[in-house]
């Protein structure tokens, strides 16, 4: 599992212009059960990402298609995560 931190690049007004396409990207690797949770940070610098992907080379595969990657509007630390406890609700992301 990974933990993604995107860190915005260039303005918030370019970032905008890319929203509804960085949406659609999100919305089908949810659909591939690729992602879990996501979200803005707050202040608005970036945003974060939970991926239950468990090889980082298939990770950086599908994170090359969001549209903020591809038009280098958000740099991306990737932290590779072993889960060994979680809430009872979160039980299905240890191996």
């Amino acid at each position: 599992m990974f933990i993604i931190s995107l860190t915005y690049q260039v303005p918030l007004s370019k970032v905008d212009k890319f929203i509804p396409e960085h949406i659609e990207y999100l919305n089908a690797q949810y659909e591939k059960g690729h992602f879990v949770l996501s979200g803005r940070k707050e202040p608005r610098t970036g945003g974060v990402i939970i991926s239950t992907i468990n090889d980082r080379k298939t990770l950086e595969r599908e994170l090359a298609d969001d549209p903020f990657y591809r038009e280098n509007i958000a740099s991306y630390e990737i932290t590779e995560v072993t889960p060994t406890k979680a809430a009872t609700e979160l039980k299905f992301l240890i191996d």
